[in-house]
């Protein structure tokens, strides 16, 4: 036996080889089968050239990578891997030289169709791309455009601007991941589950595979284009999950630059000009004139906007990114052979001393009740001002100094649960996931003492929304005829006993006059007050981007009794003062209103409900960004494109909105004549339908599906904040194109009893019957089984 391939019932391929090498090779050869055309993108996003195929579109992205130096930077981490790690550097060699097995073997039977609508043939992957591949997936995973963000709102309105709308008040998808013990599971041995959150992509970003040989045994998800399975495994005794840690560990530095009759030099904390390296590249693109770009780089990191002549506007900058693999030429392969091989926690343990990129944290457990809760990457020391903002590269006091040492956490009542909220990581980031859907996992969990792998989908997919509370607040606060007619009618006696009742409403009455006060008074905190750009956050202050028609989307299963807690009732709403003068709603409007308070705050895609609130939300969200306050901020500085969305104000607002409408005053807007403008705007055209109408998938192909009508992607449940997170963008639109790019669980008592599933299905392939197969399953909130017995598997080739 070289290698063999097998398939499930769902089509993923299950691989058996002598060697790990021959494995490797096998898992290159069946992804390029399954996988072609979604490797051929990814090899030229790594290489800065999609723009030759896709056109002026792909463009921006091209010259972030030329610029950044992926290909460059992956060269490097190469050269040095097969210095330090010979092993594996010869291992990911083997599984590209499968790789263009697989992509120019004769008589392929499915070759991918979009070769033939673009004029491609596949190219060859050098020994390199798997790691430019694995960079360019990641290099905006930190979120370093956010740095541009925090600058520009401060510049409008004041560095107190920055907590308002930080990302612990809009959330940043990310992922859900929670280890049981064995204390808290029907089998005494622990259970690992969760749910990575990226864009979701056509064919996904998850591949299922299973990797057998003598040395290892593994199932997982793999990254197409990449070795082994890095972020989600089970080796039969041993598994291990990943959420995003939120750590920083990308900075920018504004350059001053200028030109010399040798080149460019840029001007160093030493006061000295230094020369900085200087050459030019040409972008070829799809129906248009070739694109020369000016590379650069300083002493501090490649330069990825503008130049000596600063940017496309005039606008004096220039900005260099610094990013670990650029300075140490390291991107953690060495961990993905040790992973491979862990047997115990204390082997996952030691493999992900040598993680690099991106910085997770990390759970584990093992079949002897060895449990692990770490963070894994790498973090470099150095000011906390870097972490905020772009610093100078002229000035002293910016450089790194060394890495931080990777926290580690416990338990609590025998379970851990990450949904990038503030957690071990908070020392190493600035900015967090709000901690809904930590909570809410949390309090599900805490809802019965033991629980089987077959309880877990109801977890997968809660739709309780825990960001409503103070919309719901300021919307309880309008006035309602019904209400002013009562108070008219007060004798002045009535009025006085009022007056004198105890109780949380006179405290309201005597120190709020306006529901920005009011709201201060509820049981949610408080938004922390912004950090200075100039200050170092301690870790008390800082206690943490990536469109052929389909079944509608199945309603959210129901938890059972056994399977998930009854839902606790949502927290009473205190009915506030507001601002506006005291004219009554239109009956339209009350009547929105009664419903939404009624509401039991499901984003289920069946509801109205959610679809009338969604609705209301996302007009609040545009009168806002309307605001002659706000409105200036909707004009970003001239960076490249690429970077754009992470300066776009309505997303930023649609986010931030529990925030702003939380605190004590937000630059004297009137929200509560926002809101009620908003509630009269959407009863005056209320939504049609339910939210799943509106609420619909949007997955990003390299090539648009033109078989795809309008609206014929699934309606979906969740919303950004539910653990169920679908991401629509309040005020922009209610299409998701962000959400669980998979779901796994994970069972050490038996491997057999694990199950997960991607949006799509194995197969990157159209017209395969593995192409959307599992797309039912995922919408419904089910999992197929995990097989890993090669006697219940179909083999489909010797190789």
């Amino acid at each position: 036996m070289s290698a063999e391939t097998y398939r499930d019932a769902w089509g993923i391929p299950h691989l058996r080889a002598d060697t790990p090498h021959e494995l490797a090779r096998a898992q290159g050869r069946v992804t390029a089968r399954d996988r072609a055309w979604q490797l051929e993108v990814e090899r030229h996003r790594a290489q800065g050239t999609s723009a030759s195929f896709l056109g002026p579109e792909a463009l921006s992205w091209d010259r972030l990578a030329r610029r950044a130096r992926l290909a460059d930077t992956a060269r490097r981490c190469f050269t040095a891997l097969e210095r330090k790690d010979p092993e594996t550097a010869a291992w990911v060699r083997a599984y590209t030289d499968g790789v263009n097995e697989g992509l120019t073997e004769p008589g392929h039977p499915n070759p991918a169709p979009e070769f033939a609508r673009t004029g491609l043939a596949p190219g060859r992957w050098d020994p390199w791309t798997p790691l430019g591949v694995w960079l360019a997936t990641h290099i905006l995973f930190a979120g370093f455009p956010a740095k541009l963000w925090r600058e520009h709102i401060s510049t409008h309105l004041g560095p107190e601007a920055v907590a308002l709308f930080a990302a612990d008040g809009p959330g940043t998808a990310g992922s859900n991941g929670w280890l049981v013990s064995g204390e808290r599971t029907t089998t005494g041995h622990a259970l690992i589950a969760g749910d990575p959150h990226r864009f979701i992509e056509d064919p996904g970003v998850y591949q299922q595979v299973h990797l057998s040989c003598p040395e290892f045994d593994v199932v997982g998800l793999a990254v197409p284009g990449v070795p082994g399975v890095a972020h989600f495994g089970h080796t039969g005794t041993v598994a291990w999950a990943i959420t995003n840690a939120m750590a920083d560990y990308q900075d920018l530095y504004r350059e001053r630059l200028r030109r010399t009759g040798a080149g460019v030099e840029a001007l160093g904390p030493d006061g000295i000009w230094h020369r900085a390296a200087r050459h030019t590249e040409r972008i070829d693109v799809a129906g248009e004139d070739t694109v020369e770009v000016e590379i650069i780089e300083t002493d501090r990191g490649p330069v990825i906007a503008g130049g000596p002549e600063g940017l496309d506007d005039g606008t004096p900058a220039a900005l260099s990114l610094r990013y670990p693999p650029r300075v140490t030429a390291d991107l953690g392969f060495g961990a993905l052979l040790p992973l491979l091989r862990a047997r115990r926690v204390a082997d996952v343990d030691r493999a992900l001393d040598a993680w690099a990129e991106p910085v997770n944290v990390v759970q584990a457990a093992d079949t002897e009740g060895g449990l692990l809760h770490r963070v894994a990457g790498r973090v470099p020391v150095r000011p906390a001002a870097n972490g905020l903002r772009p610093v100078p590269a002229w000035e002293p006091g910016h450089e790194w100094t060394g890495w931080h040492t990777p926290p580690r956490a416990g338990l609590t009542d025998g379970v851990a649960v990450m949904a990038n909220q503030r957690g071990p990581a908070t020392p190493l980031g600035v900015e967090f996931a709000p901690p809904h859907r930590a909570d809410r996992i949390t309090a599900l969990l805490a809802g019965k003492e033991h629980w089987s792998a077959a309880d877990m989908p109801a977890i997968h997919t809660d739709t309780h929304l825990g960001s409503a509370a103070p919309l719901l607040t300021h919307l309880a606060a309008l006035p309602s005829e019904a209400a002013l007619a009562s108070e008219a009618a007060l004798t002045p006696e009535a009025a006085l006993a009022s007056e004198a009742a105890p109780g949380p409403k006179a405290a309201l009455a005597s120190e709020a006059l306006t529901p920005e006060a009011a709201l201060a008074s509820e049981a949610a905190p408080e938004p922390k007050a912004a950090p200075d750009p100039e200050a170092a956050p301690t870790p008390e202050a800082a206690p943490d981007p990536e469109t052929a028609p389909t079944p509608e989307a199945a309603p959210t299963p129901e938890a059972t009794p056994t399977a998930a807690p009854p839902e606790a009732p949502p927290t009473p709403l205190t009915p506030l003062t507001p601002l506006t003068p005291l004219t009554p709603l239109t009956p339209e409007a009350a009547a929105l209103r009664d419903r939404i308070l009624a509401w039991d705050r499901r984003m289920d895609a069946d509801s109205t409900d959610a679809a009338a609130y969604a609705a209301v939300r996302a007009a609040v969200v545009r009168r806002l960004a309307a605001h002659p306050v706000l409105a200036p901020a909707s004009v970003p500085p001239a960076y490249p494109e690429v970077l754009l969305p992470w300066l776009a104000l309505v997303p930023r607002l649609g986010h931030a909105l529990e925030h702003l409408l939380r605190a004590e005053d937000l630059y004297g807007i009137d929200r509560a004549a926002a809101v009620r403008a908003a509630l009269e705007e959407v009863a005056a055209s209320p939504p049609s339908g339910t939210w799943g109408d509106t609420h619909r998938l949007a997955p990003w192909r390299a090539l648009p599906d033109t078989a795809t009508a309008p609206g014929g992607e699934p309606g979906l449940s969740g919303d950004h904040d539910c653990v169920l997170c679908t991401s629509p963008v309040p005020g922009l639109t209610d299409r998701a194109a962000r959400g669980p790019a998979a779901r796994y669980v994970w069972d050490l008592a038996d491997r057999a009893n694990s199950r997960w599933v991607v949006p799509h299905g194995a197969s990157g392939l159209p017209g395969s019957p593995h192409h959307h197969d599992q797309q039912p399953l995922w919408l419904g909130g089910e999992l197929a089984p995990v097989v890993t017995d090669f006697d219940r598997l179909t083999k489909e080739s010797d190789d």
